[in-house]
């Protein structure tokens, strides 16, 4: 079929729908009406001659030719928009590095840092993407699309670069402390609330959470499950820092927090649960990087090398 023959927007909205099996939820991030994508999916099903859903009472599920056609039109759209950000780029002066990686490890941790990048080295344009949905690094003419990710490596189709391991341990508002004479024991903790971060693993792995932490102190069976659960590390951070409970810390995430004193850790550097993921650059499985983005991974190895031995290091 002629590309100028293709029902281009009946193509955008079925994949939007396809992505979270929702036309309410393809509606909301195209701003149109739910019944709006029905009809433009109605109409590329009539144009193939297929059903693409099973339509339920309670909403609508791919089928398999829908999830196959799901599958392609995703790798032609990350092409398009591959080419075209090549296009941009080829058009700049300055390159442009588009960085994926997981939100609070974005905010909390390569925020702070990326002023230091910009003063010492600089020489290139990033742009942030925080999300938990991997994303395949490419070259793009004098810039990049790169991404960080927290795992268990090796990841796919990409060049692996270890930044750091990772540890959890409890932090809390030191207010929780403040009327403690004696050090808080793993047992007291069923005096406390509980604060859960549980997120997708686009590996389909398991993070590790309160459970192992409980389990590897010996007092599983005298705690409650975690009474709050968010997806978001600053999520879970803002309540613990409102002195709302005690939530369990990734090292990297917590440590400027840690730094500035309003959160503290009731155990010391006793019970800390080592994690088995890491986290990691990708860069693209061949290919040279171009100076700026070569500038850029150098300097952000260096800046995980002197994180890993000041602060993980530090504590074994």
């Amino acid at each position: 079929m002629k590309i100028e023959r293709l029902p281009l927007n009946a193509l955008r909205a079925f994949a939007e729908a396809a992505r979270t099996e929702s036309f309410k939820g393809a509606a909301s991030r195209l701003g149109v009406t739910p019944g709006a994508v029905s009809r433009q999916v109605k109409q590329l099903e009539d144009r193939l001659g297929v059903p693409l859903f099973a339509r339920h009472a309670n909403g609508v599920q791919l089928n398999e030719t829908g999830r196959q056609l799901a599958k392609d039109i995703d790798s032609g759209l990350e092409r398009i928009a591959t080419g075209v950000m090549a296009a941009r780029e080829r058009a700049r002066q300055i390159p442009m590095l588009t960085l994926s990686a997981p939100p609070s490890f974005m905010q909390l941790w390569l925020l702070p840092r990326l002023a230091d990048f910009d003063a010492k080295v600089g020489g290139i344009d990033i742009s942030l993407d925080a999300s938990q949905s991997l994303t395949l690094p490419a070259w793009q003419g004098d810039g990049a699309r790169l991404a960080i990710r927290y795992g268990r490596g090796p990841w796919p189709e990409a060049q692996n670069h270890r930044l750091f391991g990772d540890e959890l341990f409890p932090v809390c508002a030191p207010a929780l402390l403040e009327q403690r004479s004696q050090p808080m024991t793993p047992a007291e903790l069923a005096h406390h609330t509980l604060l859960e971060v549980s997120w997708d693993s686009p590996q389909g792995v398991t993070f590790p959470g309160w459970q192992a932490w409980l389990d590897a102190a010996g007092v599983s069976d005298r705690i409650a499950p975690p009474q709050r659960r968010y997806s978001l590390y600053g999520l879970a951070m803002d309540q613990a820092i409102a002195g709302r409970g005690i939530m369990l810390a990734s090292h990297p995430v917590a440590m400027d927090r840690l730094e500035s004193g309003v959160l503290v850790r009731p155990f010391g550097e006793r019970h800390v649960l080592a994690s088995p993921m890491t986290y990691d650059l990708l860069t693209p499985p061949t290919g040279e990087a171009p100076p700026a983005v070569a500038r850029f991974i150098d300097w952000l190895l260096n800046e995980a090398a002197a994180f890993d031995r000041a602060t993980i290091g530090r504590a074994h």
